[in-house]
């Protein structure tokens, strides 16, 4: 019985690992298609946000297979909540990429006034960082590795940081140049997805250390 337990418990892992996997490609898709500003470069975003629902889907009803079937012990209880909890998180994750790329496809048709052009370097270290956040945050899950979940938690001061500087550099250019306003009004939009990316990111390393030692860090 316990055999088969564990089996789950390795599937629910692969499954774990898997969708976040997806929300890392949708991040780094949705990313360059910012930096490109191309359309078609953002459309397979949204196939990725569709997978992720499924993943969601799929991996819940795992969990619940787990509860219903089987008499886990508390640290398995543990570990089922958690995931449940993070594939919420994850699913946000995936909504926020879909969201970048939608706002990359309005902005790609957007007939702007003529203004200066916004340096995109900040929003690409926001996504090089977000993305390092969600896939080291689900392979802390699974490898059960506090240090990962309490680097992915600092993490986020370094993304707040992004934002705040990239908001600093828009509010300037708007400042130099009022035809700058719409554009960096939707790039601070797109900002603040990738912010919520980290804060979604951080939500699931502090349900990994729950998983571990029974305490949620806040």
């Amino acid at each position: 019985m316990r055999s088969k337990f564990d089996q789950q418990l390795a599937l629910l892992n692969d499954e774990l690992t898997q969708m976040g996997e997806t929300c890392a490609k949708a991040i780094c898709l949705a990313a360059q298609a910012l930096e490109e500003q191309n359309a078609s470069t953002a459309a397979p975003v949204a196939e990725l946000e569709e997978q992720t629902n499924e993943q969601e889907r799929s991996i819940e009803a795992l969990c619940l297979k787990l509860l219903l079937q089987q008499q886990p012990v508390a640290r398995d209880l543990r570990q089922i909540s958690a995931a449940l909890k993070m594939i919420t998180d994850m699913e946000r994750i995936g909504d926020h990429a879909s969201d970048i790329s939608e706002m990359t496809i309005l902005m790609a048709d957007a007939a702007y006034e003529t203004g200066d052009p916004i340096n995109l370097d900040l929003i690409k270290e926001m996504a090089k960082e977000t993305t390092d956040m969600v896939i080291k945050s689900v392979d802390a899950f699974v490898q059960k590795d506090m240090d990962m979940a309490h680097w992915v938690i600092k993490e986020d001061d370094v993304v707040d940081d992004l934002f705040n500087q990239f908001k600093q550099q828009l509010i300037k250019k708007i400042n130099e140049n009022v035809k700058n306003g719409e554009q960096a009004t939707d790039m601070l939009m797109v900002a603040k997805y990738f912010e919520r990316i980290g804060d979604h990111a951080t939500n699931i390393a502090e349900w990994v250390i729950y998983s571990i030692t029974g305490q949620h860090e806040n």
